[in-house]
């Protein structure tokens, strides 16, 4: 069992749950990367649930109990335990006394709470506190506990992966190296010269000495300045080479990944990895040879020094060590100072987006005052964090400066006294003073190096969770088509499915329907029966929990799923419109654009006249999110996209809600001549978009309740009549 606890960062803010089971599974023994606890629990747009929670430790091997207690029960609990915190987040309490609580946040660090302070997060954000009872979940490993290998390796494989971009530069390296050693080198030998100025040129009063060995140093400047500019110029170069190669593959490997992990990661999130990136490679390429170049002037001039004089290599090296302890003690407080400034950034950052881009509707409802306020009290608690790494960073800086000074001192009096009594000539002392210089900013550079690794060491853990993520291809090069004699229909068999693997109820139970090849297939049901969750389902977006989904006679799992819905034209009710022109708009694939095939899709989609009337025509460029356009227009964009790909399938979720009457029915009747000899699906709420459909299903909470034609349903009397009746309005 781990002496001090073990802390684990989350990699983003939906891994908190996770992140909290590492560091228990730990603390008893067993380590466990969040990469290997990803694979026992999937994470939705909510994070992870108590529930889920309670099943991934039951898994591990842990006896899990969850309870409400009051503070005071705390310190008669076994820990450590998971806390449900601020009913929004979940931390580890691992020692608590009754009045200092020991928390392991994974957003922030290793922390101490007093009563009040804990008190705050453990009963949750509430106006009223006349509860004082929170959430905890208590758990003890059991005899299957560490049955689970332990990922001993998942750190080193961090830093691994990113070998293969170094070994390609390794030429560059070789010579940015010589650079390093031939700089130090003419550094060196500087002090010689200073040196020799003062005990030769100055003392025998040879000025034709004293400009020879100026025009040496100035000849050793010139030779470090060109070496120093032809050693940047190749780090430039490989820098940026190697963040390209880093984003470019982090973005091959994005769309790799499935539908699913874009549910589950916010956009700040990657975009933090993508930063991370960036730190990476400033690491890799300017610190890391830098601290190259830090030892080697260390070592040397500490050779140098050690010769020069014992008694002051000594004092500069205990000073060293002081120095460094010093700075060491730091270490920990700023980590966790840095994680909590670092989500008061991002809190403050959200925040500070929401207020400028609802500017207009925050006006509009005549709330400023309580917006403005939020906003502050946001920058009020950013503030408090700024102040603490501040207040760290002056306390660390204080020290150091009088740590060096103070060493600086006993050198100089210790050279000023050798020189007093002949163990040291004048021209030494400087030569010396000259030496210490050069030393005292290796310690500083290897100091801030640490840092930097602590940083990076976090970045690399979270870029390396995206490399390590499961690729959604699932088939065989070979299943590049269907048969030849296939009919183009679609089976489901049997379907359940719910979006969190752990939540309680199905969003679909037990589906089972057929889609006819060629024809037109109408999905209805009122909001949040589950219609668009069976459109994923048949696109590929997530694996069903249970049952089967034939495509023309074979599992959707047999087909590789960039090729299956490269057979699809699809719209879906959160379509994109591209920053970009409406002909990439509508011809979006990577090919070159199929001029009379675009047109074509658009006067299908009843937005040819339109475009037409716009100065630039196609070539028109939309602003992001379709801005310009209304939302009727970028729906009939959206449907010219589905109709280019000149699709074997074709499925149209809500795709025409937003038209007004007329353009819907003539859309609607463009559509029914395109849809001839495809398979279609059609989910509406527009029952008039539907009723001509050849066949309809009905679902109604997760279940399928009706199937037939619109009359034959319409006679039955059931759901489907109350969905006509209360849209249309019809008597009874």
């Amino acid at each position: 069992m781990s002496v001090s606890f073990p802390f684990i960062k989350q990699h983003d803010a939906m891994q908190c749950g996770i992140a909290s089971i590492a560091m228990i599974s730990e603390y008893y023994g067993n380590r466990l990367s969040i990469a290997v606890l990803n694979d026992y629990c999937i994470t939705n747009a909510h994070g992870v649930s108590l529930l889920a929670i309670y099943n991934i430790v039951e898994k591990l091997g842990f006896k899990a109990r969850c309870v409400r207690a009051e503070i005071e029960d705390l310190k008669h609990l076994t820990l450590p335990a998971i806390i449900h915190w601020n009913q929004n987040h979940f931390v580890v309490l691992h020692k608590c006394d009754g009045k200092k609580f020991h928390v392991a946040d994974p957003a922030k660090g290793l922390l101490v709470y007093s009563t009040e302070e804990f008190k705050k997060g453990w009963t949750g954000p509430t106006d009223d506190h006349s509860d004082p009872k929170g959430i905890i979940m208590l758990l003890e490993p059991n005899d299957h506990f560490g049955k689970i290998n332990p990922d001993s390796d998942g750190e080193r494989r961090s830093f691994r992966f990113l070998s293969g971009y170094l070994r390609q530069y390794s030429r560059h390296f070789g010579l940015i190296i010589f650079g390093l050693l031939l700089g130090c080198v003419m550094q060196l030998i500087l002090p010689f010269l200073t040196q020799a100025i003062v005990d030769r040129g100055i003392r025998d009063s040879n000025i034709n000495l004293i400009w020879l060995i100026l025009l040496g140093e100035l000849m050793i400047v010139i030779g470090r300045t060109a070496t120093d500019f032809i050693r940047r110029w190749l780090l430039l170069h490989i820098s940026m080479r190697i963040n390209i190669s880093l984003l470019s593959d982090f973005f091959i490997k994005l769309l790799k990944l499935p539908m699913s992990f874009f549910d589950t990661k916010l956009i700040g999130d990657l975009m933090q990895r993508m930063s991370d990136h960036s730190r990476v490679q400033s690491f890799l390429t300017g610190q890391v040879l830098s601290v190259v170049f830090t030892f080697l002037s260390f070592a040397v001039f500490g050779i140098v020094l050690f010769i020069y004089d014992k008694l002051i290599f000594i004092i500069f090296s205990i000073g060293s060590i002081i120095y460094g302890i010093w700075i060491s003690t730091f270490l920990k407080r700023r980590k966790i100072i840095d994680y909590e400034l670092f989500e008061q950034q991002a809190i403050n950052q959200n925040k500070t987006y929401q207020f400028i881009t609802s500017m207009q509707e925050i006006k509009l409802q005549d709330c400023e005052r309580r917006r403005r306020w939020e906003w502050e009290d946001t920058q009020a608690d950013l503030f408090t964090v700024q102040m603490k790494s501040l207040k760290l960073q002056q306390t660390q800086e204080a020290g150091s400066i009088f740590i060096n000074e103070i060493k600086n001192i006993l050198i100089t009096v210790f050279a000023a006294t050798a020189v007093i009594n002949g163990q040291m000539t004048l021209g030494a002392m400087l030569a010396v003073q000259y030496i210490i210089g050069q030393l005292n900013s290796p310690v500083q550079q290897l100091m801030n190096f640490i840092y930097s690794l602590q940083d990076v060491k976090i970045s690399l853990e979270r870029i390396n969770e995206i490399h390590e993520g499961h690729n959604e291809e699932n088939a065989t090069e070979s299943a590049k088509s269907f048969p030849t004699d296939s009919l183009l229909s679609i089976s489901l068999r049997n379907v359940s499915f719910k979006y969190d693997p752990h939540a309680l109820n199905n969003v679909l139970n037990d589906i089972s329907f057929d889609i006819p090849a060629g024809k037109v297939t109408a999905i209805v049901g009122a909001s949040g029966s589950g219609k668009t969750t069976l459109i994923k389902l048949m696109l590929g977006y997530y694996p069903v929990s249970a049952g089967k989904i034939s495509i023309a006679g074979f599992d959707i799992a047999d087909y590789n799923l960039k090729w299956w819905r490269r057979q699809c034209g699809v719209v879906m009710q959160d379509g994109v419109i591209f920053s970009e022109s409406i002909a990439r708009n509508i011809a979006v694939d990577d090919n070159e654009i199929d001029t009379d095939r675009m047109h074509h899709a658009a006067r299908i989609a009843c937005i040819d006249d339109y475009i037409m009337s716009l100065p630039l025509r196609y070539d028109t460029r939309i602003g992001r999110d379709g801005v310009g356009l209304s939302k009727g227009q970028t729906q009939r964009i959206l449907i010219a996209r589905a109709v280019y790909r000149d699709p074997k399938f074709i499925f149209l979720d809500e795709a025409t809600n937003s038209l007004d009457a007329k353009n819907e029915r003539e859309t609607v009747s463009n559509l029914d001549d395109f849809y001839r000899g495809r398979t279609v699906v059609v989910v509406a709420h527009r029952l008039s978009t539907v009723r001509n459909a050849d066949h309809i299903i009905v679902v109604d909470s997760g279940r399928i309740v009706e199937t037939g034609t619109h009359e034959s349903l319409i006679a039955l009397g059931g759901t489907y009549y109350n969905l006509v009746k209360n849209q249309l309005e019809l008597g009874n």
